[in-house]
């Protein structure tokens, strides 16, 4: 590994799996590889990635962007596609995209501070607005909602197990019940994301807002505003979480009983990594299920 490429500490998980090794001993080259192509005047890695390595970049004409380089993990391999399709529109642009070395040249956001440097409730507020501008009829290549809930239904009994029974019975057996209840009935079909929390919407200068980090999905609008509902980005209380709730579902219009079952299943779901728990997203089960 070249000593001259900083590692976010985020990424550190990534040494304890062998196909993440691999990856970080291939970086230096991938990199090198990427800014000689798009002729790249590339700068230290941002701090915060815990799926990507991520760099701001200049492209020749003093254009500014960022070099991303993904991990190859299945959550974010349509990534590109996503942001081709919203074509700017509330959305970083994709301005280049190597599938073979999984790098994307997106659009730098300016300023780029996030959303959740604002009050909570304007923070809702851009969301509200910004959403629906996302939610574009979609189908193949991405994966379905109803595909991803399916697996983690399979996986979710064993990673606790294997976690050591890390929360109550009750709340696994929750979540696996709404997820089933969930799937089968689900309404239009539209692109989702399901890692659109408060800190992947930064502030820009083309649009007020752009999001960033897409991990696409095609589900129901219910779905979409989960990430934000159960983020710790704009307050991590019961209050918080059940505020987050009523408003994106009374003002988006949406089935507040089916956005609560989600964000249930996807919480749980997320809340066991590789080798670690996060025990505020049990913490959010809990709430959203009425069990503080």
């Amino acid at each position: 590994m070249d000593t001259e490429l900083r590692i976010p500490d985020g990424l550190g998980w990534v040494r304890d799996v062998p196909a993440g090794r691999l990856w970080l001993a291939a970086l230096p080259e991938r990199l090198a590889d990427c800014a000689a192509r798009w002729s790249l005047r590339v700068g230290p890695p941002f701090p915060y990635a815990f799926a990507s390595l991520a760099l701001p970049a200049e492209l020749p004409d003093g254009t500014p962007a960022v070099l991303k380089l993904q991990y190859p993990d299945p959550d974010s391999a349509h990534e590109a596609t996503a942001l081709d399709l919203w074509a700017g529109a509330g959305a970083a642009r994709l301005l280049a995209h190597d599938p073979d070395r999984r790098a994307l040249l997106v659009e730098r956001c300016v300023p780029g501070t996030p959303l959740h440097a604002l009050p909570a409730d304007a923070a809702l507020d851009v969301a509200v607005g910004l959403l629906p501008r996302l939610w574009r009829p979609a189908g193949p290549p991405f994966t379905p909602l109803a595909e991803e809930a399916a697996g983690w239904r399979e996986r979710l009994p064993a990673k606790w197990e294997r976690a050591g029974r890390p929360y109550e019975r009750r709340l696994l057996d929750a979540a696996l019940g709404l997820l089933a209840d969930l799937v089968g009935s689900q309404g239009e079909q539209v692109l989702v994301n399901q890692d659109l929390h408060a800190g992947n919407v930064l502030r820009a200068t083309r649009e007020p807002w752009l999001v960033i980090d897409p991990k696409p999905l095609t589900g129901e609008r219910e779905f979409g505003v989960v990430p934000l509902v159960r983020g710790p980005e704009l307050g991590h209380s019961p209050d918080a979480v059940r505020r987050r709730l009523d408003r994106l579902s009374a003002e988006l219009g949406l089935d507040r009983e089916r956005v609560r079952g989600w964000a249930v299943g996807q919480t749980l779901a997320w809340s066991i990594g590789e080798g670690q728990v996060f025990p505020r997203q049990v913490e959010v089960v809990r709430w959203l299920l009425g069990q503080e």
